[in-house]
């Protein structure tokens, strides 16, 4: 698509706020299905991701078999518009319909129309929805993104009389060029009670749906599990005007699965792990805006590269897993997987091909945290899961790999950490940083002790008390998510800790290749 970038194109941030929202009060105002209207209807919004220099994806639902019309412009008074492209959207999918919109220019804002055609009655249209994305650049210019995880966790979901998920209108306020989510987009295990009693005797009212009423066990309920975050008027205008891009962790599927792990618990009527896992990855697929593998259409891992100065690598922790986390475990094998052999050899691979100034590494877990659940083992040597860890660590510095940084969420607080091979017991690499951010909308925790291995120290953290206990309400305001920007001129990236309130908590410049970092702001 060769379009221009005249400065009479190019609209403001205002004009497009005012032009989606208008459009989103028609559109989704009433998220049920009603058969009865005359129109089609998008009925969760609209939404965008896997953005690239020249593509991405975008995405919608509606409530009938309908074709989903995808109109594309440089400017939100659509005068340069073309028709872009057109998907069906079939009971199979549950009306979701999603489309890479290629042939784009690079470092520009793209305006995207939605609008959904009757099958039954090709004359009949829905109103629109708009959205926009901005392509990644194809020279230096400075990139920022959010990230987080944690959705609608431990039973706190929608209360509108506390402003709903207002994780999602404080990154909303950064204006970023796209956001990562880093898993647990959905607990699908976690249902959604009516209230829930504060420590003041005063009540949580959450939004309540059949679907969110008990563990989700079909396809249906995992399909309702992404409905009702999406009734959040917040995460709507979010999405609208920010690319998502998304990996999964445990509670898409089942607290701590793996695939061919044992029976869920007694609350599930399936003996089969594997049977929930195919499910809940069909909901996944349909829901997010993702790009499709065309080798391995479930597959998650991925390389989203924006730009000259970031490449962004999506792991997926959960899927290739083995089951065994044993700590005396001395040898790589099946059971130690964590990301896989399969995983392991593209990750290496991309790595050593990437030629970006910084590679992001989004995990679902993060390395250094003791749990059950995670990589790490305990303090000494690199045992079961630790040892995939490893030997990724020493591969990045034999191959003289730099400027890597791991971000990730899961633990339910925030935390910024630094590794560091002589405080390390294996000590075969560079250091670098982990920053851990997250919930984005669930119970908060208490921080978690640090495994040695790796020689990570805490340099920020902020969660729960001891006092507080955990699960604590996000109405306590320990909601969190990261924001990273990357200068343009300098390279420095720096990463930034902040709160639902929008507060800067903590944050770090680090240089590229260049000495120590330099900690600029601390609460």
């Amino acid at each position: 698509m060769a379009v221009s970038k005249r400065p009479d194109t190019l609209v403001s941030r205002r004009r497009f706020l005012m032009t989606a929202a208008a459009s989103a009060a028609v559109s989704i105002a009433k998220p049920s299905i009603s058969r009865a209207a005359s129109r089609p209807r998008i009925t969760h919004g609209v939404q965008s991701g896997d953005v690239s220099t020249d593509s991405g994806m975008v995405w919608a639902r509606t409530d009938r078999p309908a074709r989903m019309l995808v109109d594309i412009a440089t400017s939100d008074s659509f005068r340069d518009a073309r028709r872009a492209v057109f998907v069906d959207a079939l009971p199979e999918s549950d009306f979701t319909a999603k489309a890479l919109i290629d042939e784009l220019p690079s470092d520009q804002d793209i305006f995207y129309r939605i609008q959904f055609q009757d099958l039954s009655s090709p004359t009949i249209l829905s109103e629109p929805a708009i959205g926009r994305f901005r392509t990644a650049p194809s020279v230096e210019r400075s990139v920022s993104f959010t990230w987080s995880g944690d959705t609608a966790g431990q039973g706190w979901g929608i209360d509108e009389s506390r402003g709903g998920m207002r994780g999602y209108a404080a990154m909303r306020k950064q204006q970023p060029d796209f956001f990562i989510h880093c898993g647990d987009s959905i607990y699908a295990d976690g249902p959604i009670p009516s209230t829930r009693t504060l420590p003041d005797g005063s009540l949580w009212r959450n939004l309540v749906t059949e679907e969110k009423s008990k563990v989700a066990e079909t396809l249906a309920d995992y399909r309702g599990n992404y409905k009702y975050n999406l009734l959040d008027a917040n995460m709507r205008a979010f999405n609208a005007e920010v690319p998502l891009i998304a990996q999964w962790d445990d509670h898409e599927v089942v607290n701590d699965w793996w695939a061919e792990g044992p029976r869920p618990d007694a609350r599930y009527a399936s003996n089969s792990t594997l049977a929930l896992v195919a499910r809940a990855g069909r909901a996944f697929h349909e829901f997010m805006p993702l790009r499709q593998s065309l080798t391995e259409p479930g597959r998650i891992y991925r390389k989203i590269g924006y730009g000259p100065l970031l490449d962004v690598f999506m792991l997926d922790m959960r899927s290739y897993r083995g089951g065994a986390s044993d700590r005396l475990q001395t040898s790589y094998g099946p059971d130690s997987y964590l990301l896989g052999p399969e995983q392991m050899r593209w990750l290496k691979r991309e790595l050593r091909r990437s030629r970006a100034t910084w590679k992001v590494i989004a995990a679902d877990l993060p390395l250094g945290l003791i749990s059950s659940d995670t990589a790490a083992q305990g303090d000494g040597p690199a045992l079961g899961r630790e040892l995939e860890i490893a030997e990724l660590l020493t591969f990045m510095r034999q191959s003289g790999i730099r400027n890597t940084v791991w971000i990730t969420a899961d633990m339910h607080y925030t935390a910024a950490h630094y590794y560091d091979p002589n405080a390390a017991v294996f000590q075969d690499f560079e250091p670098f940083w982990e920053f851990v951010s997250g919930p984005l909308h669930a119970g908060t925790w208490q921080p978690s002790k640090l495994d040695n291995t790796f020689g990570p120290r805490v340099v920020y953290e902020k969660g729960c008390t001891r006092e507080q206990g955990d699960d604590l309400s996000p109405c306590f305001g320990l909601q969190f998510f990261g924001h990273v920007e990357i200068d343009g001129a300098t390279e420095v990236m720096t990463v930034t800790l902040k709160d639902v309130d929008n507060r800067s908590l903590w944050s770090v410049a680090i240089d590229p290749k260049i000495g120590p970092p330099r900690v600029a702001h601390r609460s």
